[in-house]
Protein backbone atom coordinates (compact mmCIF):
# COMPACT_ATOMS: atom_id res chain seq x y z
CA UNK A 1 0.00 0.00 0.00
CA UNK A 2 1.24 3.49 -0.86
CA UNK A 3 0.63 5.51 2.34
CA UNK A 4 1.11 8.93 3.86
CA UNK A 5 -0.01 10.81 6.98
CA UNK A 6 -2.03 13.96 6.39
CA UNK A 7 -4.11 16.84 7.65
CA UNK A 8 -7.28 17.32 5.60
CA UNK A 9 -8.85 20.79 5.34
CA UNK A 10 -12.65 21.01 5.82
CA UNK A 11 -15.13 21.49 2.96
CA UNK A 12 -15.54 25.26 3.33
CA UNK A 13 -11.77 25.79 3.16
CA UNK A 14 -11.54 23.52 0.12
CA UNK A 15 -14.39 25.52 -1.46
CA UNK A 16 -12.46 28.77 -1.00
CA UNK A 17 -9.40 27.15 -2.55
CA UNK A 18 -11.48 25.83 -5.47
CA UNK A 19 -12.71 29.36 -6.15
CA UNK A 20 -9.13 30.66 -6.10
CA UNK A 21 -7.90 27.89 -8.42
CA UNK A 22 -10.72 28.63 -10.88
CA UNK A 23 -9.25 32.12 -11.25
CA UNK A 24 -5.71 30.78 -11.66
CA UNK A 25 -6.84 28.43 -14.42
CA UNK A 26 -7.80 31.49 -16.50
CA UNK A 27 -4.23 32.83 -16.53
CA UNK A 28 -2.12 32.45 -19.71
CA UNK A 29 -0.36 29.08 -19.87
CA UNK A 30 -2.61 27.44 -17.28
CA UNK A 31 -3.38 24.62 -19.71
CA UNK A 32 0.30 23.57 -19.47
CA UNK A 33 -0.13 22.74 -15.78
CA UNK A 34 -1.60 19.53 -14.40
CA UNK A 35 -4.03 20.86 -11.80
CA UNK A 36 -4.74 18.72 -8.78
CA UNK A 37 -8.38 18.14 -7.93
CA UNK A 38 -10.27 18.80 -4.73
CA UNK A 39 -10.08 15.18 -3.44
CA UNK A 40 -6.27 15.45 -3.58
CA UNK A 41 -5.94 18.61 -1.50
CA UNK A 42 -4.24 17.83 1.78
CA UNK A 43 -1.18 18.66 3.85
CA UNK A 44 1.15 15.68 3.74
CA UNK A 45 2.81 15.28 7.13
CA UNK A 46 4.96 12.27 6.27
CA UNK A 47 5.17 10.25 3.06
CA UNK A 48 5.71 6.54 3.68
CA UNK A 49 5.69 5.13 0.15
CA UNK A 50 4.95 1.43 -0.25
CA UNK A 51 4.16 -0.15 3.10
CA UNK A 52 3.40 -3.84 3.57
CA UNK A 53 -0.05 -4.63 4.95
CA UNK A 54 1.57 -6.45 7.88
CA UNK A 55 3.14 -3.14 9.03
CA UNK A 56 -0.09 -1.11 8.93
CA UNK A 57 -1.40 -2.20 12.39
CA UNK A 58 1.85 -1.15 14.13
CA UNK A 59 2.03 2.09 12.13
CA UNK A 60 -1.61 2.82 12.98
CA UNK A 61 -1.04 2.23 16.70
CA UNK A 62 1.94 4.58 16.69
CA UNK A 63 0.05 7.26 14.72
CA UNK A 64 -2.79 7.01 17.22
CA UNK A 65 -0.30 7.70 20.05
CA UNK A 66 1.16 10.62 18.10
CA UNK A 67 -2.31 12.11 17.61
CA UNK A 68 -3.25 11.69 21.27
CA UNK A 69 -0.02 13.45 22.33
CA UNK A 70 -0.76 16.45 20.08
CA UNK A 71 -3.34 19.11 20.90
CA UNK A 72 -5.81 20.54 18.42
CA UNK A 73 -4.59 23.68 16.64
CA UNK A 74 -5.68 26.43 14.27
CA UNK A 75 -4.69 26.50 10.61
CA UNK A 76 -5.61 28.38 7.42
CA UNK A 77 -4.45 28.26 3.82
CA UNK A 78 -2.26 31.22 2.93
CA UNK A 79 -0.34 32.51 -0.07
CA UNK A 80 1.56 30.38 -2.54
CA UNK A 81 4.93 29.17 -3.67
CA UNK A 82 6.75 26.72 -5.90
CA UNK A 83 9.17 23.82 -5.68
CA UNK A 84 11.66 22.76 -8.31
CA UNK A 85 11.52 25.89 -10.50
CA UNK A 86 7.89 25.47 -11.41
CA UNK A 87 7.60 21.69 -11.02
CA UNK A 88 5.01 22.16 -8.26
CA UNK A 89 2.74 25.09 -7.42
CA UNK A 90 1.33 25.17 -3.90
CA UNK A 91 -0.56 27.15 -1.33
CA UNK A 92 0.89 27.36 2.13
CA UNK A 93 -0.41 27.60 5.66
CA UNK A 94 -0.66 30.08 8.48
CA UNK A 95 -1.67 29.58 12.06
CA UNK A 96 -0.04 27.26 14.58
CA UNK A 97 2.74 26.05 12.27
CA UNK A 98 4.83 24.91 15.23
CA UNK A 99 2.21 22.32 16.16
CA UNK A 100 1.79 21.32 12.51
CA UNK A 101 5.56 20.70 12.30
CA UNK A 102 5.45 18.80 15.61
CA UNK A 103 2.68 16.57 14.27
CA UNK A 104 4.68 16.00 11.07
CA UNK A 105 7.75 15.03 13.11
CA UNK A 106 5.66 12.66 15.21
CA UNK A 107 4.12 11.08 12.11
CA UNK A 108 7.61 10.49 10.71
CA UNK A 109 8.89 9.09 14.01
CA UNK A 110 5.86 6.77 14.23
CA UNK A 111 6.79 5.28 10.87
CA UNK A 112 10.45 4.79 11.80
CA UNK A 113 9.44 3.05 15.05
CA UNK A 114 7.00 0.84 13.13
CA UNK A 115 9.81 -0.24 10.79
CA UNK A 116 8.88 1.84 7.74
CA UNK A 117 12.09 2.82 5.93
CA UNK A 118 12.13 6.61 5.74
CA UNK A 119 14.39 8.85 3.70
CA UNK A 120 16.68 11.34 5.40
CA UNK A 121 14.75 13.76 7.59
CA UNK A 122 14.12 17.20 6.06
CA UNK A 123 12.59 20.17 7.84
CA UNK A 124 8.84 20.20 7.29
CA UNK A 125 7.49 22.71 4.74
CA UNK A 126 3.71 23.07 5.06
CA UNK A 127 2.18 23.11 1.59
CA UNK A 128 -0.84 21.87 -0.32
CA UNK A 129 0.00 21.14 -3.99
CA UNK A 130 -2.44 22.70 -6.46
CA UNK A 131 -0.63 22.05 -9.77
CA UNK A 132 2.38 20.31 -11.29
CA UNK A 133 4.43 20.86 -14.43
CA UNK A 134 6.75 18.45 -16.18
CA UNK A 135 8.63 21.14 -18.07
CA UNK A 136 9.21 23.62 -15.26
CA UNK A 137 6.79 26.27 -16.45
CA UNK A 138 7.41 29.77 -15.04
CA UNK A 139 4.79 29.78 -12.29
CA UNK A 140 5.73 33.15 -10.84
CA UNK A 141 2.48 34.74 -12.14
CA UNK A 142 0.51 32.04 -10.30
CA UNK A 143 2.54 32.47 -7.11
CA UNK A 144 1.94 36.22 -7.39
CA UNK A 145 -1.80 35.66 -7.89
CA UNK A 146 -1.88 33.47 -4.75
CA UNK A 147 0.02 36.07 -2.70
CA UNK A 148 -3.08 37.54 -1.06
CA UNK A 149 -5.10 34.31 -0.84
CA UNK A 150 -6.20 33.34 2.66
CA UNK A 151 -8.87 30.80 3.53
CA UNK A 152 -10.96 30.73 6.66
CA UNK A 153 -9.29 29.36 9.77
CA UNK A 154 -10.23 25.92 11.05
CA UNK A 155 -9.33 23.76 14.02
CA UNK A 156 -7.25 20.73 13.05
CA UNK A 157 -8.79 17.92 15.06
CA UNK A 158 -7.42 14.72 13.53
CA UNK A 159 -4.48 12.95 11.98
CA UNK A 160 -5.34 10.82 8.93
CA UNK A 161 -3.46 7.88 7.41
CA UNK A 162 -4.16 8.01 3.66
CA UNK A 163 -3.73 5.48 0.89
CA UNK A 164 -2.76 6.74 -2.55
CA UNK A 165 -4.03 4.77 -5.54
CA UNK A 166 -2.01 5.76 -8.59
CA UNK A 167 -3.64 5.97 -12.03
CA UNK A 168 -3.35 2.79 -14.07
CA UNK A 169 -5.58 3.44 -17.06
CA UNK A 170 -3.05 5.48 -19.03
CA UNK A 171 -5.71 8.10 -19.70
CA UNK A 172 -4.05 11.50 -19.93
CA UNK A 173 -4.94 13.73 -16.99
CA UNK A 174 -6.18 10.89 -14.78
CA UNK A 175 -5.60 11.79 -11.14
CA UNK A 176 -4.51 9.57 -8.24
CA UNK A 177 -7.30 8.60 -5.84
CA UNK A 178 -6.99 8.88 -2.10
CA UNK A 179 -8.78 7.02 0.65
CA UNK A 180 -8.42 7.18 4.43
CA UNK A 181 -7.04 4.05 6.09
CA UNK A 182 -7.27 5.40 9.65
CA UNK A 183 -8.28 8.57 11.52
CA UNK A 184 -7.25 9.56 15.03
CA UNK A 185 -8.47 12.55 17.01
CA UNK A 186 -5.95 15.01 18.35
CA UNK A 187 -6.06 15.75 22.07
CA UNK A 188 -8.59 18.46 22.83
CA UNK A 189 -7.04 21.80 23.68
CA UNK A 190 -6.88 22.80 27.31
Amino acid sequence: MRLFAAVLPPRDVLGALADEIAGLRKLPGADRLRWTQRPAWHFTLAFYGEVGEEVVPELSARLEKAAHRTGTFLLALRGGGQFGRGKALWTGAEGDLATLRLLADRAEAAARKAGVPMKEHRPYQAHLTVARSRDGLDVRPYVQALRDFTSGTWTVEELVLMRSLLPRSGVQGEQPRYEPVGRWPLRAAG
